[in-house]
């Protein structure tokens, strides 16, 4: 059972995806966003490839926990992904990964360049590794 994980940006879209047994998760790519239908054609491709049974989205909440705009353009575009590729999604808590990822990076001592490439697919391993721990419990 694979599982996809997403960190939705306005210009890149950060894909992670479960191991087999859903126990671990692994980056794939950042995708570089074009245009909704172009980027959930990308997305169904991975899906595809790695037989993807659900889909783990990062939604941005503000610190305080409330929904702010990005969560609005986020839940927007899991929607269009709902539509296009029909596969569940649920939505994950995504606060902090995105730090979590720089400083993971940042103790690698990776240079700002390569950090900068790979910071969307960090945070989507954060987010599905999330996911994952959090239903292992269960």
């Amino acid at each position: 059972m694979r599982i996809l994980g997403l960190d939705i940006g306005d210009r890149t879209i950060g894909v992670a995806v479960s191991d087999p047994l859903g126990f671990t998760a692994q980056g794939i790519t950042t995708i570089r966003r074009k245009s909704v239908d172009k980027d959930l054609e990308e997305l169904k491709k991975i899906c595809d490839e790695y037989s993807v049974e659900s889909i783990v989205a990062g939604l941005p909440k503000n610190m305080n926990g409330t929904l702010g705009p990005q969560s609005e353009k986020v839940m927007n575009f899991c929607d269009s992904i709902k539509e296009h590729i029909k596969l569940p999604i649920n939505m994950w808590d995504e606060r902090l990964t995105t730090v979590a990822a720089h400083r993971a990076m940042l103790e690698a001592d990776l240079s700002r360049a390569k950090r900068k490439k790979i910071v969307d697919k960090m945070a989507a391993i954060y987010i599905l590794q999330g996911y994952l721990d959090s239903i292992a419990k269960k």
